[in-house]
């Protein structure tokens, strides 16, 4: 078993912490407000000198009143600090600002999570998704994605896609080594890996596995990029273990996607792609383990994404320790060849082949 986390703090501090939990979503809503009106970027632009509450409020347009509560919150949340009744921006208010990764994952908790979570506790009790149903009477999130509201659907593609484009130029070598000539893309989502393939090999072809009304956004994409002749779709509930996946394949890919699913779930997954390969062929298995990260913040995010999947995906799966992929993998009959770490922002890459 694995051991992690210590309770070495002094009460004080511990006591502290317990009240940045309590009254977190509030000051999170603060955090956010600052970088919508502007606030953030105000004192960005002012880095050297500062600016009073005054100022602030005539650069933002914004009352003094509203301006005021939301610094004060800030100078609690260390996203500002005050040198001489003026204030500056401190470098966590700067990454809020700036930082790609977090205004990814921010927009994601507000628009896709924010909401839902009222249902956490029900969530947890009935394991199904409880929280989704602010947008909708679904199964899971990913039956909704083509009808959920506009900036929903903005902010769950650019968290999912932040992650794993980074990953995919250091994956592409990886993968054609094997100079394959079919591709089995299962959950290919709106076709960016596949469409990724067809620019880096020719010769390849590739077929997406994926819900029918998620193919029908991957085909838009894939006729615009020019590769319609090259890249397929089969439509197919992938919880459907009595349907086998299309047969005879190089290399079957499965990109930030077992994560979506229960154990139960992903051992037949794994099984009906050991028997979609050829005889040669391997599964790649690209995944964040949350163990398996480098900085304490990639672990943490990884941890609220798990309560995602509890609360508004699916009700039944979560980011997965590297031990319980590994476990599932031999169960199905497969092992792992080769892994590797450290790939994108907090990605591991499993290649597997069957014993």
């Amino acid at each position: 078993m694995y051991t992690y986390g210590s309770d070495k703090k002094s009460a004080v501090q511990a006591k502290f912490d317990a009240q940045k939990i309590a009254f977190g979503p509030i000051m999170f809503q603060a955090a956010r407000a600052m970088r919508n009106l502007g606030i953030l970027e105000a004192l960005d632009k002012n880095m050297k000198t500062g600016l009073t509450i005054k100022e602030v409020a005539n650069e933002c347009k914004l009352n003094i009143y509203g301006t005021k509560v939301l610094l004060e919150a800030a100078i609690s949340l260390e996203i500002v600090f005050v040198k001489d009744g003026k204030f500056f921006l401190s470098k966590t208010g700067w990454f809020i600002l700036n930082d790609q990764l977090t205004k990814v994952n921010m927009d994601f908790t507000h628009d896709v999570n924010y909401l839902g979570f009222h249902k956490l506790e029900e969530s947890v009790q009935n394991s199904k998704p409880e929280g989704l149903k602010v947008f909708g009477d679904w199964e899971t999130v990913y039956e909704a994605l083509s009808k959920l509201p506009e900036n929903v659907r903005k902010s769950w593609f650019a968290f999912d896609h932040y992650y794993s484009d980074i990953a995919f130029p250091e994956v592409l070598p990886v993968i054609f080594e094997s100079k394959p000539l079919k591709i089995l893309d299962v959950g290919g989502n709106t076709g960016k890996f596949s469409i990724k393939c067809c620019e880096y090999d020719s010769n390849v072809n590739v077929t997406i596995l994926d819900l029918p009304g998620q193919l029908n956004d991957a085909y838009k994409n894939i006729e615009k990029a020019g590769f319609s002749d090259r890249i397929d779709g089969h439509g197919m509930d992938l919880l459907d273990s009595a349907k086998p996946f299309p047969k005879n394949y190089d290399v079957v890919w499965m990109s930030q996607f077992l994560d979506c699913f229960s154990q139960e779930d992903i051992l037949h997954l794994i099984k009906r792609a050991k028997f979609a390969l050829n005889k040669n062929g391997a599964l790649y298995i690209l995944e964040t383990y949350w163990d398996k990260q480098k900085y304490d913040a990639a672990m943490y995010s990884l941890h609220a994404t798990s309560l995602y999947f509890t609360c508004i995906a699916n009700g039944n799966s979560q980011m997965y320790h590297s031990e319980d992929m590994c476990k599932l993998v031999d169960k199905a009959g497969m092992k792992v060849e080769t892994a590797i770490d450290n790939i994108g922002v907090s990605h591991s890459l499993f290649v597997c082949k069957p014993k």
